[in-house]
Protein backbone atom coordinates (compact mmCIF):
# COMPACT_ATOMS: atom_id res chain seq x y z
CA UNK A 1 0.00 0.00 0.00
CA UNK A 2 1.31 3.45 -0.88
CA UNK A 3 2.21 5.73 2.02
CA UNK A 4 1.88 9.49 1.99
CA UNK A 5 4.28 11.58 4.09
CA UNK A 6 3.05 14.98 5.19
CA UNK A 7 3.18 17.44 8.07
CA UNK A 8 0.65 17.79 10.87
CA UNK A 9 -0.69 20.91 9.20
CA UNK A 10 -2.16 18.70 6.49
CA UNK A 11 -4.52 16.95 8.91
CA UNK A 12 -8.19 17.60 8.12
CA UNK A 13 -9.77 20.08 10.50
CA UNK A 14 -12.33 18.81 13.00
CA UNK A 15 -15.82 19.99 12.14
CA UNK A 16 -18.38 20.91 14.76
CA UNK A 17 -21.44 18.77 15.33
CA UNK A 18 -24.35 20.12 13.32
CA UNK A 19 -27.66 20.77 15.03
CA UNK A 20 -30.61 18.62 14.05
CA UNK A 21 -31.97 15.13 14.64
CA UNK A 22 -29.70 12.46 16.14
CA UNK A 23 -27.54 10.53 13.72
CA UNK A 24 -29.03 7.14 12.85
CA UNK A 25 -27.44 3.89 13.94
CA UNK A 26 -24.54 2.97 11.65
CA UNK A 27 -24.94 -0.64 10.54
CA UNK A 28 -21.90 -2.69 9.63
CA UNK A 29 -21.15 -2.23 5.90
CA UNK A 30 -20.88 -6.04 5.78
CA UNK A 31 -24.38 -6.60 7.22
CA UNK A 32 -26.44 -8.97 5.06
CA UNK A 33 -30.17 -8.25 4.72
CA UNK A 34 -32.37 -11.00 6.18
CA UNK A 35 -36.09 -11.24 6.92
CA UNK A 36 -37.12 -13.14 10.02
CA UNK A 37 -39.84 -15.76 9.68
CA UNK A 38 -43.15 -15.57 11.57
CA UNK A 39 -42.61 -19.20 12.63
CA UNK A 40 -39.81 -21.74 12.87
CA UNK A 41 -40.81 -23.09 9.46
CA UNK A 42 -38.40 -21.78 6.82
CA UNK A 43 -36.60 -19.60 9.35
CA UNK A 44 -33.59 -18.03 7.59
CA UNK A 45 -30.18 -19.42 8.51
CA UNK A 46 -27.64 -17.33 10.42
CA UNK A 47 -23.96 -18.20 10.02
CA UNK A 48 -21.50 -17.63 12.89
CA UNK A 49 -19.03 -15.02 11.76
CA UNK A 50 -21.58 -12.91 9.91
CA UNK A 51 -23.57 -9.75 10.64
CA UNK A 52 -27.15 -9.23 9.48
CA UNK A 53 -29.66 -6.39 9.12
CA UNK A 54 -33.30 -7.17 9.78
CA UNK A 55 -36.43 -5.65 11.33
CA UNK A 56 -38.74 -6.35 14.25
CA UNK A 57 -42.53 -5.74 14.19
CA UNK A 58 -44.25 -4.19 17.19
CA UNK A 59 -45.88 -7.50 18.11
CA UNK A 60 -45.28 -11.20 17.51
CA UNK A 61 -42.12 -13.28 17.34
CA UNK A 62 -39.66 -13.51 14.47
CA UNK A 63 -37.47 -16.56 13.94
CA UNK A 64 -34.01 -17.35 12.61
CA UNK A 65 -32.04 -20.61 12.68
CA UNK A 66 -28.51 -21.89 13.34
CA UNK A 67 -26.88 -25.12 12.14
CA UNK A 68 -24.35 -25.89 14.88
CA UNK A 69 -21.66 -28.44 15.68
CA UNK A 70 -21.41 -30.21 19.05
CA UNK A 71 -18.33 -28.43 20.40
CA UNK A 72 -18.49 -24.65 19.88
CA UNK A 73 -20.24 -22.10 22.04
CA UNK A 74 -22.28 -19.81 19.78
CA UNK A 75 -23.68 -16.37 20.59
CA UNK A 76 -26.20 -14.23 18.72
CA UNK A 77 -26.42 -10.59 19.75
CA UNK A 78 -29.46 -8.64 18.57
CA UNK A 79 -29.23 -4.85 18.57
CA UNK A 80 -32.64 -3.17 18.36
CA UNK A 81 -32.81 0.38 17.03
CA UNK A 82 -35.99 2.27 17.96
CA UNK A 83 -37.02 5.01 15.57
CA UNK A 84 -35.37 8.29 16.71
CA UNK A 85 -37.99 10.53 18.29
CA UNK A 86 -40.53 7.74 18.77
CA UNK A 87 -42.48 7.40 22.00
CA UNK A 88 -40.95 4.73 24.21
CA UNK A 89 -41.27 3.83 27.88
CA UNK A 90 -39.01 2.30 30.50
CA UNK A 91 -40.67 -1.07 29.78
CA UNK A 92 -39.85 -1.09 26.05
CA UNK A 93 -37.23 -3.61 24.97
CA UNK A 94 -36.48 -6.91 23.26
CA UNK A 95 -36.37 -10.58 24.23
CA UNK A 96 -33.92 -13.01 22.60
CA UNK A 97 -34.17 -16.78 23.03
CA UNK A 98 -32.26 -19.77 21.67
CA UNK A 99 -33.94 -23.19 21.53
CA UNK A 100 -32.92 -26.67 20.44
CA UNK A 101 -35.07 -27.50 17.42
CA UNK A 102 -34.85 -31.25 18.12
CA UNK A 103 -36.70 -31.14 21.44
CA UNK A 104 -37.80 -27.52 21.88
CA UNK A 105 -35.74 -27.09 25.06
CA UNK A 106 -34.51 -23.63 25.94
CA UNK A 107 -30.77 -22.91 25.74
CA UNK A 108 -30.96 -19.28 26.87
CA UNK A 109 -33.35 -16.35 27.24
CA UNK A 110 -32.54 -12.70 27.84
CA UNK A 111 -34.74 -9.61 27.99
CA UNK A 112 -33.38 -6.07 27.89
CA UNK A 113 -35.47 -2.94 28.43
CA UNK A 114 -34.74 0.76 28.02
CA UNK A 115 -35.20 1.18 31.76
CA UNK A 116 -34.98 4.47 33.60
CA UNK A 117 -33.33 6.11 30.59
CA UNK A 118 -36.50 5.74 28.53
CA UNK A 119 -35.13 7.55 25.50
CA UNK A 120 -35.17 5.91 22.07
CA UNK A 121 -31.67 4.41 21.77
CA UNK A 122 -30.00 1.22 20.49
CA UNK A 123 -30.13 -1.64 23.00
CA UNK A 124 -28.81 -5.19 22.59
CA UNK A 125 -29.70 -8.57 24.05
CA UNK A 126 -27.93 -11.83 23.32
CA UNK A 127 -28.76 -15.51 23.14
CA UNK A 128 -26.33 -18.42 23.46
CA UNK A 129 -25.91 -22.12 22.82
CA UNK A 130 -23.21 -23.18 25.29
CA UNK A 131 -21.79 -26.70 25.42
CA UNK A 132 -21.17 -27.69 29.04
CA UNK A 133 -20.31 -31.05 30.56
CA UNK A 134 -22.74 -30.75 33.49
CA UNK A 135 -25.83 -30.06 31.35
CA UNK A 136 -27.48 -32.47 28.95
CA UNK A 137 -29.49 -29.93 26.96
CA UNK A 138 -28.28 -27.96 23.94
CA UNK A 139 -25.01 -29.88 23.54
CA UNK A 140 -25.70 -31.77 20.33
CA UNK A 141 -25.03 -30.88 16.72
CA UNK A 142 -28.09 -29.81 14.75
CA UNK A 143 -30.56 -27.00 14.14
CA UNK A 144 -31.25 -24.34 16.77
CA UNK A 145 -33.86 -21.59 16.68
CA UNK A 146 -33.21 -17.93 17.48
CA UNK A 147 -36.41 -16.15 18.53
CA UNK A 148 -36.67 -12.37 18.81
CA UNK A 149 -39.66 -10.56 20.27
CA UNK A 150 -40.50 -6.94 21.03
CA UNK A 151 -41.33 -6.20 24.66
CA UNK A 152 -43.81 -3.33 24.40
CA UNK A 153 -46.16 -1.72 26.91
CA UNK A 154 -49.51 -0.56 25.55
CA UNK A 155 -48.57 3.15 25.61
CA UNK A 156 -45.44 2.93 23.45
CA UNK A 157 -45.33 3.54 19.70
CA UNK A 158 -46.38 0.42 17.71
CA UNK A 159 -43.69 0.91 15.07
CA UNK A 160 -41.16 -1.40 13.44
CA UNK A 161 -37.63 -1.40 14.85
CA UNK A 162 -34.50 -2.08 12.81
CA UNK A 163 -32.24 -4.91 13.98
CA UNK A 164 -28.56 -5.73 13.62
CA UNK A 165 -27.72 -9.37 14.39
CA UNK A 166 -24.15 -10.49 15.08
CA UNK A 167 -23.46 -14.24 15.27
CA UNK A 168 -20.14 -15.49 16.59
CA UNK A 169 -18.69 -18.84 17.66
CA UNK A 170 -16.18 -19.54 20.43
CA UNK A 171 -14.11 -22.72 19.95
CA UNK A 172 -13.70 -25.39 22.61
CA UNK A 173 -10.64 -25.45 24.84
CA UNK A 174 -7.60 -27.62 24.28
CA UNK A 175 -7.72 -28.66 27.94
CA UNK A 176 -10.51 -28.54 30.51
CA UNK A 177 -10.34 -25.74 33.08
CA UNK A 178 -12.04 -24.92 36.38
CA UNK A 179 -15.84 -24.74 36.19
CA UNK A 180 -16.39 -22.17 38.92
CA UNK A 181 -16.06 -18.40 38.81
CA UNK A 182 -13.13 -16.71 40.59
CA UNK A 183 -14.13 -15.82 44.14
CA UNK A 184 -11.52 -13.17 44.93
CA UNK A 185 -10.64 -10.15 42.82
CA UNK A 186 -9.92 -6.46 43.35
CA UNK A 187 -13.32 -4.79 43.64
CA UNK A 188 -12.06 -1.41 44.87
CA UNK A 189 -12.74 1.65 42.73
CA UNK A 190 -9.50 3.38 41.72
CA UNK A 191 -9.00 7.12 41.92
CA UNK A 192 -10.46 8.89 38.87
CA UNK A 193 -8.04 9.85 36.12
CA UNK A 194 -7.09 13.51 36.03
CA UNK A 195 -5.07 13.44 32.80
CA UNK A 196 -5.56 16.05 30.12
CA UNK A 197 -8.45 15.07 27.87
CA UNK A 198 -8.05 13.93 24.28
CA UNK A 199 -10.68 14.78 21.70
CA UNK A 200 -12.39 11.58 20.47
CA UNK A 201 -15.87 11.49 19.00
CA UNK A 202 -17.69 8.18 19.29
CA UNK A 203 -18.97 6.06 16.45
CA UNK A 204 -22.66 5.52 15.67
CA UNK A 205 -22.68 1.71 15.91
CA UNK A 206 -20.69 -1.33 17.02
CA UNK A 207 -18.91 -1.64 13.67
CA UNK A 208 -17.86 2.02 13.67
CA UNK A 209 -16.96 2.26 17.37
CA UNK A 210 -14.05 4.62 18.00
CA UNK A 211 -10.96 2.92 19.45
CA UNK A 212 -9.75 4.19 22.83
CA UNK A 213 -7.67 2.91 25.72
CA UNK A 214 -6.90 4.20 29.18
CA UNK A 215 -7.28 7.96 29.28
CA UNK A 216 -9.65 10.90 29.43
CA UNK A 217 -11.64 11.35 26.24
CA UNK A 218 -13.85 14.30 25.34
CA UNK A 219 -16.51 15.00 22.76
CA UNK A 220 -19.69 16.98 22.18
CA UNK A 221 -23.00 15.14 22.40
CA UNK A 222 -26.54 16.20 21.50
CA UNK A 223 -29.76 15.02 23.16
CA UNK A 224 -30.91 11.75 21.57
CA UNK A 225 -27.41 10.86 20.38
CA UNK A 226 -25.59 7.56 21.09
CA UNK A 227 -21.81 7.17 20.90
CA UNK A 228 -19.92 3.86 20.62
CA UNK A 229 -16.33 3.36 21.77
CA UNK A 230 -14.23 0.18 22.01
CA UNK A 231 -11.51 -0.65 24.53
CA UNK A 232 -9.12 -3.61 24.07
CA UNK A 233 -9.06 -5.83 27.19
CA UNK A 234 -6.74 -8.80 27.43
CA UNK A 235 -7.08 -11.74 29.83
CA UNK A 236 -6.62 -10.57 33.41
CA UNK A 237 -7.38 -6.90 32.73
CA UNK A 238 -10.15 -4.81 34.32
CA UNK A 239 -11.96 -1.78 32.97
CA UNK A 240 -13.35 1.16 34.93
CA UNK A 241 -15.39 3.81 33.16
CA UNK A 242 -17.20 7.03 33.99
CA UNK A 243 -19.16 9.28 31.61
CA UNK A 244 -19.56 12.93 32.63
CA UNK A 245 -21.89 15.56 31.19
CA UNK A 246 -21.24 19.28 31.49
CA UNK A 247 -23.52 21.68 33.33
CA UNK A 248 -25.95 24.04 31.64
CA UNK A 249 -26.00 27.82 31.91
CA UNK A 250 -29.21 27.63 33.96
CA UNK A 251 -31.24 25.04 35.82
CA UNK A 252 -34.50 24.38 34.05
CA UNK A 253 -36.16 21.12 34.97
CA UNK A 254 -35.09 17.58 35.77
CA UNK A 255 -34.46 14.62 33.49
CA UNK A 256 -34.36 11.14 35.02
CA UNK A 257 -31.79 8.77 33.54
CA UNK A 258 -30.49 11.51 31.27
CA UNK A 259 -27.00 10.08 30.76
CA UNK A 260 -26.67 6.34 30.16
CA UNK A 261 -23.39 4.40 30.07
CA UNK A 262 -23.37 0.73 29.03
CA UNK A 263 -20.61 -1.85 28.63
CA UNK A 264 -20.86 -4.69 26.09
CA UNK A 265 -18.41 -7.58 25.67
CA UNK A 266 -16.75 -8.67 22.39
CA UNK A 267 -19.79 -10.83 21.48
CA UNK A 268 -21.94 -7.70 22.03
CA UNK A 269 -23.54 -9.12 25.15
CA UNK A 270 -24.54 -6.49 27.70
CA UNK A 271 -22.29 -6.63 30.76
CA UNK A 272 -23.64 -3.70 32.76
CA UNK A 273 -25.18 -0.27 32.42
CA UNK A 274 -25.87 2.72 34.63
CA UNK A 275 -27.65 6.07 34.34
CA UNK A 276 -27.37 9.52 35.89
CA UNK A 277 -30.10 12.13 36.32
CA UNK A 278 -29.66 15.72 35.13
CA UNK A 279 -30.80 19.03 36.63
CA UNK A 280 -28.51 21.40 34.80
CA UNK A 281 -25.46 20.67 36.94
CA UNK A 282 -22.48 18.57 35.93
CA UNK A 283 -23.37 14.90 36.38
CA UNK A 284 -21.65 11.53 35.98
CA UNK A 285 -22.63 7.92 35.32
CA UNK A 286 -20.08 5.43 36.65
CA UNK A 287 -19.93 1.67 36.16
CA UNK A 288 -19.50 -0.35 39.34
CA UNK A 289 -16.20 -2.31 39.52
CA UNK A 290 -16.12 -5.44 37.35
CA UNK A 291 -13.90 -8.53 37.67
CA UNK A 292 -10.81 -9.06 35.54
CA UNK A 293 -11.42 -10.76 32.21
CA UNK A 294 -11.34 -14.54 32.79
CA UNK A 295 -12.73 -17.56 30.95
CA UNK A 296 -14.18 -18.89 34.23
CA UNK A 297 -16.33 -15.78 34.74
CA UNK A 298 -18.98 -17.50 32.61
CA UNK A 299 -19.82 -19.66 35.62
CA UNK A 300 -20.71 -16.64 37.78
CA UNK A 301 -24.34 -16.23 38.84
CA UNK A 302 -24.40 -12.50 38.18
CA UNK A 303 -24.83 -11.51 34.53
CA UNK A 304 -22.52 -8.53 34.97
CA UNK A 305 -19.75 -10.85 36.15
CA UNK A 306 -20.40 -13.68 33.68
CA UNK A 307 -20.25 -11.24 30.78
CA UNK A 308 -16.55 -10.63 31.48
CA UNK A 309 -15.67 -14.00 29.95
CA UNK A 310 -13.72 -13.03 26.82
CA UNK A 311 -10.61 -11.13 25.90
CA UNK A 312 -11.11 -8.73 23.02
CA UNK A 313 -12.69 -5.38 22.25
CA UNK A 314 -15.22 -4.24 24.86
CA UNK A 315 -17.71 -1.56 23.89
CA UNK A 316 -18.61 1.52 25.93
CA UNK A 317 -21.91 2.99 24.72
CA UNK A 318 -22.96 6.47 25.86
CA UNK A 319 -26.45 7.90 25.32
CA UNK A 320 -27.84 11.33 26.16
CA UNK A 321 -31.62 11.25 26.52
CA UNK A 322 -33.64 13.23 23.99
CA UNK A 323 -35.70 14.69 26.87
CA UNK A 324 -32.72 16.81 27.94
CA UNK A 325 -33.48 19.14 25.03
CA UNK A 326 -36.87 20.04 26.54
CA UNK A 327 -35.27 21.82 29.47
CA UNK A 328 -31.82 22.73 28.24
CA UNK A 329 -31.94 23.05 24.47
CA UNK A 330 -30.37 21.08 21.65
CA UNK A 331 -26.80 21.46 22.88
CA UNK A 332 -24.30 20.09 22.15
CA UNK A 333 -23.13 19.30 25.68
CA UNK A 334 -19.58 18.49 26.67
CA UNK A 335 -19.05 14.77 27.25
CA UNK A 336 -16.03 13.43 29.13
CA UNK A 337 -15.31 9.70 29.24
CA UNK A 338 -12.74 8.56 31.84
CA UNK A 339 -11.40 5.06 31.20
CA UNK A 340 -8.93 3.20 33.39
CA UNK A 341 -7.53 -0.26 32.56
CA UNK A 342 -6.24 -2.20 35.58
CA UNK A 343 -5.33 -5.74 36.52
CA UNK A 344 -2.42 -7.88 35.40
CA UNK A 345 -2.29 -9.45 31.96
CA UNK A 346 -2.76 -13.23 32.20
CA UNK A 347 -2.41 -16.23 29.91
CA UNK A 348 -5.42 -17.13 27.80
CA UNK A 349 -7.46 -20.31 28.22
CA UNK A 350 -5.97 -22.08 25.20
CA UNK A 351 -8.55 -22.46 22.45
CA UNK A 352 -8.41 -25.52 20.20
CA UNK A 353 -9.40 -23.53 17.12
CA UNK A 354 -10.32 -20.10 15.77
CA UNK A 355 -13.38 -18.04 16.52
CA UNK A 356 -15.75 -16.96 13.79
CA UNK A 357 -15.19 -14.23 12.80
CA UNK A 358 -11.51 -14.51 13.54
CA UNK A 359 -9.87 -12.46 16.25
CA UNK A 360 -13.05 -11.70 18.23
CA UNK A 361 -11.88 -13.22 21.52
CA UNK A 362 -8.36 -11.83 21.58
CA UNK A 363 -6.69 -8.45 21.59
CA UNK A 364 -5.14 -8.05 18.16
CA UNK A 365 -2.19 -5.85 17.29
CA UNK A 366 -4.64 -3.79 15.27
CA UNK A 367 -6.72 -3.17 18.40
CA UNK A 368 -3.67 -2.06 20.37
CA UNK A 369 -2.34 0.14 17.57
CA UNK A 370 -5.71 1.85 17.05
CA UNK A 371 -6.09 2.68 20.76
CA UNK A 372 -2.52 3.98 20.98
CA UNK A 373 -2.91 6.01 17.79
CA UNK A 374 -6.08 7.64 19.14
CA UNK A 375 -4.27 8.77 22.27
CA UNK A 376 -1.29 10.04 20.26
CA UNK A 377 -3.25 11.80 17.55
CA UNK A 378 -6.22 13.10 19.54
CA UNK A 379 -8.19 13.29 16.29
CA UNK A 380 -11.92 13.77 15.85
CA UNK A 381 -12.55 10.00 15.75
CA UNK A 382 -16.04 8.58 15.44
CA UNK A 383 -17.26 6.70 12.36
CA UNK A 384 -14.76 8.25 9.98
CA UNK A 385 -12.23 8.47 12.81
CA UNK A 386 -11.38 4.76 12.70
CA UNK A 387 -12.24 4.33 9.03
CA UNK A 388 -9.80 7.10 8.18
CA UNK A 389 -7.40 6.40 11.04
CA UNK A 390 -4.21 8.44 11.03
CA UNK A 391 -1.20 6.83 12.65
CA UNK A 392 1.54 8.90 14.28
CA UNK A 393 4.97 7.51 13.50
CA UNK A 394 7.86 9.06 15.37
CA UNK A 395 10.97 8.42 13.33
CA UNK A 396 14.62 9.14 14.00
CA UNK A 397 15.10 10.74 10.61
CA UNK A 398 17.85 13.36 10.75
CA UNK A 399 17.78 15.24 14.08
CA UNK A 400 14.68 13.55 15.47
CA UNK A 401 12.30 14.72 12.78
CA UNK A 402 8.68 13.76 13.39
CA UNK A 403 6.73 12.74 10.34
CA UNK A 404 3.10 11.79 10.00
CA UNK A 405 2.37 8.61 8.11
CA UNK A 406 -1.11 8.75 6.68
CA UNK A 407 -2.66 5.65 5.18
CA UNK A 408 -3.53 6.53 1.64
CA UNK A 409 -6.54 4.46 0.69
CA UNK A 410 -9.22 5.33 3.23
CA UNK A 411 -11.89 2.91 2.04
CA UNK A 412 -9.50 -0.04 2.17
CA UNK A 413 -8.55 0.85 5.74
CA UNK A 414 -12.23 1.01 6.68
CA UNK A 415 -12.89 -2.45 5.33
CA UNK A 416 -9.86 -3.91 7.07
CA UNK A 417 -10.83 -2.26 10.36
CA UNK A 418 -14.32 -3.70 10.20
CA UNK A 419 -12.88 -7.10 9.42
CA UNK A 420 -10.98 -7.24 12.72
CA UNK A 421 -13.58 -5.61 14.95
Amino acid sequence: MALLLCTTAALPARTALAAGPPSPYAFSPEARPVTGSASTTNAPRLTPGATYKSSLPSSGEIHYSLDLDATSDVYVSVTAIPTPGSTVTAGDGIKVSVEDAADGRSCSTETKRLGVSHSARPIAAWGAREVTAHLTRCNKAGIYHVIVERVRPADSTPDTWDLELFATSEPRLEQARATSAPEAWNSASPAPLTDDDVRRDGGSGFASAASIGQGVWSSDIEPGRTFFYKVPLDWGRQVYATAEMSGASSSNGYTGGALNLALYNPARGLVDDTSANYNGRRTAAELDPLPPVAYENRYAVSDRFSGMRFAGAYYLVVHLAAEVAEGYGDGPFELTLRVRVGGEEAAGPGYAGESRPGGVFEVTEGDRDAAEAAAAAGDGGGDGGDAAMTVLAVSGIGAGTVVLVVLGVWAVVARRRVGVS
